[in-house]
C-alpha cells in the first residue's frame, strides 16, 4: 500500500505545540511496515517501509541485514553529509567496522564511568540552575539552561574548554534546523574544522580527557586516522548535548503544566525523578524520523518482505507508543514500567551515552525545581513553537518565570 507519507511526528515548522506527540501514525502505528515517501535530503523524494511496531522495530535495530552505511546507492540520507566513499560517523557503518570504532570510546560510558562523573555533573547544574536563578526573568530554558548544561558537559568531556560552547552551539542550530542543505553543509565543514584544532592541539598537550585519549591511544598508535577520529568526535558533540538539552526542555515542560505530577515527582527529594525521567524519555520520544537502513538481501520484518537494496525507516516514536506494549501510551504515566522504550535504539547500535543521558536529565531536573520551587510558564501553552527536523523535534524556546 502506497500512502502519503506522515511526518513521524507532524509538526511543520512553527506550529502550536500540543502537550504530547500528537498521533500522526494513528493509522499505521500497531501495523505491518507501510511504504511512505520520504523527503530526502536532495534529490527527489523515495519511497521506504515505515516501521512502527514495537515488536518490529526491536527486530529491525538488530538485523544485520539491515545495513546503516549511508554510502551505498539510494541510501536515504536524513542529513546533509559530504559526497565521499567514507560514513560520517562509526553510527552511520556496519560491523565490523562499526564495532571497531565503537569499542574505542565504549569505556569513557560505562555506568561505572558515569557513576564517577555525577559529583561533576551535579556541581555543574547546581551552577546552571544558580545562574538561571540569578538572572532576569522571564528566561528561556531552552537557551538559558538546558542548552548550557549539555554543552558544557560534553565539552568538559571532550576538553573543549567552554568559551567554546557558544560556538558549536550556533554550529549545531544550523546543521540541524536551517533547512538550507548548502548552510548545513557549511556548519558541518566548521564542526569538523574546529573539532581538528581540536584534537591537533590535544596531540601536543593531552589532557585528562576524551580527546587526548583517542589522539595518544588510538591515533598515535594508527588505529584511528584522522578521517574516523573526526566522524567520532563530532557524533559525541551534536549527539551528546543536543538529545540531551532536548529531554531536558520537554520533561521540563510536562512538570510545568501539570501540577499534580510536579508534586508526585519531585517528592521527598526528588525520589521519583529517575523513573519520571524514564517514562518521559518514552512519552516524549525525541528521535524524529532519522533511524533509517537499506537491505542489503531480502529480509522479512513481521509480514513484510523488505526486498534487497529496498530501504526502511524505523519510528522509534511509534514504537514507544505501541499499545501493546504500553497501555494507554498517550498518557504519560510514571507508575508503568517503561524500561522496554526504545529512544535510545536497541542492538549494536544502541547508544553509547545512555546512562549519561539519563543522569544529566535526572540531575539537571533536580537542580532546577530545587533552585527555582517556584518556576512556571511565561506563556501560554498555545504560544510555544516546536523545531523541526530530521534528527530531533524540540521547542525553539520554552519562556519559564519564578
Amino acid at each position: 500500500m502506497r500512502v502519503a507519507y506522515p511526518r513521524v511526528l507532524d509538526w511543520p515548522p512553527a506550529r502550536v505545540c500540543p502537550l504530547s506527540p500528537p498521533p500522526a501514525l494513528g493509522v499505521v502505528r500497531d501495523g505491518p511496515p507501510t511504504l511512505v515517501r520520504l523527503p530526502a535530503v536532495a534529490g527527489e523524494e523515495q519511497l521506504v517501509w515505515l516501521i512502527t511496531r514495537h515488536e518490529d522495530v526491536k527486530a529491525a535495530l538488530k538485523d544485520p541485514r539491515l545495513s546503516a552505511d549511508e554510502t551505498r546507492p539510494g541510501f536515504p540520507l536524513r542529513i546533509p553529509v559530504p559526497t565521499d566513499d567514507r560514513p560520517s560517523g562509526f553510527l552511520r557503518m556496519d560491523d565490523p567496522e562499526h564495532g571497531r570504532l565503537r569499542r574505542m570510546v565504549a569505556p569513557e560510558f560505562t555506568a561505572r564511568r558515569v557513576r564517577m562523573l555525577r559529583p561533576r555533573l551535579q556541581e555543574l547544574t547546581d551552577r546552571a540552575a544558580d545562574a538561571l536563578a540569578a538572572g532576569p526573568h522571564p528566561a528561556d530554558l531552552v537557551r538559558d539552561f538546558a542548552a548550557h548544561v549539555s554543552a558544557l558537559v560534553i565539552a568538559r568531556l571532550l576538553g573543549i574548554p567552554d568559551e567554546h560552547t557558544a560556538f558549536f552551539l550556533e554550529q549545531t542550530r544550523i546543521l540541524l534546523t536551517d533547512g538550507d542543505p548548502a548552510l548545513s553543509l557549511a556548519a558541518h565543514h566548521r564542526i569538523i574544522a574546529f573539532l581538528d584544532e581540536t584534537a591537533r592541539a590535544k596531540e601536543k598537550q593531552p589532557g585528562d580527557d576524551l580527546v587526548s585519549r583517542l589522539v595518544t591511544h588510538h591515533v598515535a598508535t594508527g588505529e584511528l586516522d584522522r578521517a574516523d577520529l573526526l566522524g567520532i568526535l563530532k557524533l559525541l558533540l551534536i549527539a551528546g548535548h543536543e538529545s540531551t538539552a532536548t529531554q531536558i526542555v520537554f520533561s521540563a515542560l510536562s512538570l510545568l503544566t501539570d501540577d499534580g505530577l510536579r508534586a508526585e515527582v519531585l517528592a521527598d527529594g526528588g525520589a521519583l525523578l529517575p523513573k519520571y525521567v524514564e517514562e518521559s524519555m518514552r512519552f516524549w520520544s525525541i528521535i524524529q524520523d532519522s533511524v533509517v537502513r537499506q537491505a542489503t538481501e531480502d529480509v522479512r520484518i513481521g509480514e513484510t518482505l523488505v526486498g534487497e537494496g529496498e530501504s526502511v525507516m524505523i519510528s522509534l516514536l511509534a514504537a514507544n507508543h505501541d499499545a501493546t506494549v504500553f497501555p494507554r501510551p498517550e498518557r504519560l504515566d510514571i507508575h508503568r514500567d517503561a524500561s522496554g522504550h526504545l529512544l535510545w535504539g536497541h542492538g549494536a547500535h544502541y547508544c553509547l551515552g545512555a546512562s549519561l543521558g539519563r543522569l544529566e536529565v535526572t540531575l539537571a531536573l533536580g537542580s532546577l525545581f530545587t533552585t527555582l520551587p517556584t518556576l512556571h510558564l511565561a506563556c501560554e501553552v498555545g504560544q510555544l513553537r516546536v523545531r523541526e527536523h530530521p534528527v530531533f523535534h524540540s521547542l525553539t524556546e520554552l519562556p519559564v518565570a519564578w
